[in-house]
């Protein structure tokens, strides 16, 4: 059997996969919450973590095990388009530095805990924050669905994976439910405490791969003039290569440009800054978490290594196809020891282990705040918007197992292509919101609509033609499709974002001219500067009254 020759990395990998399982049990009573029956503990960690917890998660959570290995996997199949990744997490940081800010002031002052919470009070519409809601979880869960790519990547490299459906997916199931069980218990706290480890981890098998491998295999030289050898001999697309031509250039100028803008529009990553303790907190961590994409660099640069070290990656799930998600660990099985690959296949377990945990707590907090206490049990106690949210957690855990099960995983791959464009429309209710009430709240769901409906036209009409789908292909839209006498392509996101925008616009322009009612703004301009200590606020699960937004008089 396959897996007796990958027995050392099957041993390591468990050893620390186990070790982090136990770390998210005990993490319950991590810096002694008040009482975990209450979101503000559960969901947010007490709203309490400082510089240094706050770096590891939410860079824990931003760099995924699919960063690890699609990253890399694309610049092995596709060259310098596979780089969009690394100025996308560059050039956001500047961006959100004082938007991230006025968030959580707001938060903290209200006891906002998802963004739909405060799009409800900014705007005085239930349904605008139901709209901004669903939007977050339909765009997380193929998100959550994808960390179990990076994980069967790495079991098929070893060789646990069987022939079966069940023996093929019986060890991701298992992985899922160990966290499931201490996500419930612990919370937030677990991504929390297990991000030292999983970070630490990558950051030690990046740099030893970034220092041996090109030792081995002749020198960046080499490497380099191997990947371009391969792209110029393959003529299968003439958009691939280590340097983008004229057709490419503005797909990856706008991918990067809307992936940026749609990052920290995820409810997860929102999670992550709204758990600090204060104003600081967030400043520094967006001056540090740079750092991060230099290593994003680096796992990007093994795509190319794995060109120059001959590495064919293994089977598909379907017959005579490939599947690009293992370069990377068919890279560390074939140039480092045993044991060090087990690491290395750790690191991408647990790195999937970490986002995973904060986006189902993400899409449960969305639940159970702006649907369930909203439109089934607007009385509900903090104690019952605790349950809740855990148990959803849970449902949401097994939705992403079923989409691994059920679907070709390819499938899933291209659905968060969609996530994307999805929360992208998000953007003038939660970050425009943040700074101008100028949209009538009527037109921002106007917009929402445009924006999603022509996102959703535009992606239908994109093939793949690796995976032979004549829909939902991808992101790239073919300007000559409006028209354009060009072979250039564009990223659907921001089209439809412009559009949800310009629509914003004109119909508030409308409502106004109408006089239609926009509501009363629940916040005030001193809420967006509120810090630690505020008079006004209520710490902690005590804050129960202002626990979340109710209808505006």
């Amino acid at each position: 059997m396959m897996w007796r020759d990958h027995l050392t990395e099957i041993i390591v990998f468990t050893t620390l996969f186990l070790l982090v399982s136990v770390m998210g049990f005990v993490a319950a009573r991590w810096r002694a919450p008040r009482d975990m029956a209450h979101l503000d503990e559960w969901g947010l960690g007490g709203r309490s973590f400082g510089g240094w917890i706050t770096w590891f998660l939410v860079g824990g959570d931003l760099y995924t095990a699919y960063t690890f290995v699609a990253v890399p996997a694309l610049v092995f199949g596709a060259g310098a388009m596979g780089f969009f990744a690394v100025p996308y997490t560059i050039v956001i940081y500047p961006m959100v530095f004082l938007v991230l800010c006025r968030l959580w002031s707001v938060s903290h002052r209200h006891g906002f805990v998802t963004p739909a919470d405060f799009v409800r009070s900014r705007f005085d519409s239930p349904v605008l924050a139901l709209v901004v809601a669903v939007t977050g979880i339909v765009a997380t869960m193929p998100y959550i669905a994808l960390q179990l790519v990076g994980i069967e990547a790495v079991l098929k490299t070893m060789g646990v994976t069987g022939e079966s459906a069940l023996a093929r997916h019986l060890p991701i199931i298992i992985a899922f439910a160990i966290l499931a069980a201490y996500t419930y218990q612990s919370g937030l706290r677990a991504p929390a405490l297990i991000a030292f480890v999983k970070d630490t981890l990558i950051y030690v098998v990046i740099l030893v791969a970034v220092l041996w491998l090109p030792q081995k295999l002749g020198g960046w030289g080499s490497i380099f003039d191997a990947a371009e050898a391969k792209f110029q001999a393959t003529a299968q697309n003439p958009n691939d290569g280590i340097l983008l031509n004229a057709n490419n250039q503005l797909q990856y100028v706008t991918l990067a440009f809307g992936s940026a803008l749609a990052l920290f529009l995820y409810p997860h990553s929102i999670t992550g800054v709204l758990a600090s303790r204060n104003r600081d907190v967030i400043k520094r961590n967006m001056s540090a978490l740079p750092a991060y994409s230099l290593v994003l660099g680096l796992i990007a640069l093994l795509g190319y290594m794995a060109i120059a070290a001959g590495v064919k990656p293994l089977p598909g799930s379907t017959p005579g196809s490939a599947d690009a998600n293992t370069v990377v660990p068919v890279l560390f099985d074939q140039q480092f020891p045993d044991w060090f690959a087990g690491v290395a296949y750790a690191a991408i377990g647990i790195g999937a282990l970490v986002p995973a945990a904060i986006m189902s707590i993400a899409a449960a907090n969305l639940f159970t705040r702006n649907i369930y206490k909203e439109y089934l049990k607007r009385d509900a106690s903090p104690a019952q918007e605790a349950n809740v949210s855990k148990i959803t957690s849970l449902v949401v855990k097994v939705g992403a197992v079923a989409c691994i099960v059920f679907l070709d995983p390819q499938f899933s791959i291209d659905l968060q292509l969609i996530g994307g464009v999805i929360i992208l429309q998000t953007l003038p209710a939660v970050a425009l919101g943040l700074y101008t009430r100028w949209f009538h709240r009527g037109a921002l769901i106007a917009g929402w609509a445009a924006g999603m409906g022509l996102g959703m036209w535009m992606l239908y009409q994109i093939p793949n033609p690796a995976t032979k789908r004549a829909h939902f292909g991808g992101s790239a839209f073919p300007l000559g499709d409006f028209g354009f006498d060009t072979k250039k392509t564009i990223y659907v996101g921001i089209v439809a974002v412009l559009v949800n925008l310009l629509v914003a616009a004109l119909v508030t322009l409308a409502l106004r001219a109408a006089k239609v009612d926009a509501g009363r703004d629940g916040t005030t301009p001193d809420d967006y500067f509120a810090d630690e200590g505020d008079p006004r606020v209520t710490p902690g699960p005590a804050r129960d009254a202002d626990a979340a937004p109710e209808p505006v008089a």
